[in-house]
């Protein structure tokens, strides 16, 4: 089934549905399979991206601004020094003027509120690159990386082991509306917010997924084909980290966890890794860890939402797209009279031929 998602913004995982999501994964494979065809191809030529960034990021800035330019477009990145949104500068106003400059624009913030403020008042697509809330571009990501490694994404069982934070809730939502099974596996105290689990069950049961939260790391990972984990602390609760430590002790992908979970299972981490604490560093190297694979992927799943976003979804293939022309109505033909109509067009007389020319 064809799907638009032109002129679009994607804030949350919920913005899009099961056939969306498969569009956007099936479009980040052939991105992926034929990286020099888009490259020569251009699809985005003449197109700019704006990049506003609250946290820093190695992945999110890389992966945006190097897939823009493998798609012949243009990649700004704009520091929290350059905008200061809030203080130096309102985010309408901010989301205003953007959208006079660029064509499409990703926001990596604190609060969600930002991100959704920035779509309110844009007049072209807002991407959540990460909120406190949310983490859609990496969940896009993580399906395309489940699909590779075992072929499918209905019925599988994926169990994120960690903090119930914004990658959390995306990959609820996410696995909810591709029919996964998610199992959110936390300390007491550190659960997903119960409106998310509400909302993702609901999702769910509408496509035969089952969304849980258990405090058992075993129960979790038991015949799991996807084990998953994020960082106890996430940027901006660094005070925390301490005290975090002691309260997931246990609640870690390691080579015991594995083997709760199916042979064949596919572990996931989407960076960047504090190694003895939420993954041990032997199971990250085990031959089934991709998380460098998904790390990869962000790119690709990325280009893919841009193209979608841009409407470049469907240009000519192997073709380099260029500007729409302005629409112009097309001018009025006067429709010929009867008389024009019955008269015939009059023989021209032979022409005349030239003499030769004599040669001296």
């Amino acid at each position: 089934m064809a799907v638009s998602l032109q002129g679009r913004h994607l804030l949350s995982m919920k913005d899009l549905s099961a056939a969306e999501i498969l569009a956007v994964l099936d479009l980040a494979d052939d991105v992926k399979a034929r990286r020099a065809h888009y490259h020569a191809a251009a699809p985005l030529a003449g197109r700019t991206l704006g990049m506003l960034f609250q946290k820093p990021s190695l992945r999110t800035r890389v992966s945006f601004e190097t897939g823009m330019t493998r798609l012949g477009g243009h990649a700004i990145y704009l520091s929290p020094v350059d905008f200061q949104l809030g203080r130096r500068e309102s985010v309408e106003d901010v989301a205003i003027v953007l959208s006079r400059y660029a064509d499409v624009i990703m926001a990596r913030v604190f609060g969600h509120d930002i991100v959704v403020e920035l779509a309110r008042h844009a007049t072209c697509p807002v991407i959540n690159g990460l909120s406190d809330f949310e983490h859609p571009c990496q969940i896009l990501a993580d399906l395309q990386t489940v699909r590779e490694r075992q072929g499918r994404l209905k019925g599988l069982r994926l169990n994120y082991i960690g903090d119930g934070n914004n990658v959390a809730h995306s990959l609820m939502y996410g696995c909810a509306r591709v029919g996964m099974h998610c199992t959110v596996t936390t300390p007491p105290g550190f659960e997903p917010q119960a409106r998310v689990l509400a909302e993702a069950q609901e999702i769910g049961r509408g496509n035969g997924a089952e969304v849980r939260v258990v405090h058992d790391p075993a129960e979790g990972a038991r015949d799991a084909d996807v084990l998953y984990t994020d960082v106890w602390a996430s940027m901006g609760q660094e005070a925390e980290a301490e005290a975090r430590k002691a309260k997931f002790a246990g609640f870690q992908i390691s080579r015991a966890l594995v083997r709760h979970a199916r042979p064949e299972a596919t572990i996931l981490h989407c960076l960047p890794a504090h190694y003895g604490e939420e993954i041990e560093y032997a199971a990250s190297r085990l031959p089934q860890s991709a998380i460098f694979d998904q790390a990869e992927n962000r790119m690709h799943a990325q280009n893919a939402l841009l193209l979608h976003l841009l409407g470049a979804a469907g240009a000519p293939r192997g073709a380099r797209s260029r500007p729409a022309a302005p629409h112009r109505p097309a001018a009025r033909r006067k429709a010929p009279s009867k008389n024009t109509a019955a008269k015939t067009p009059k023989k021209r007389a032979p022409a005349r031929k030239k003499a030769p020319t004599r040669r001296r």
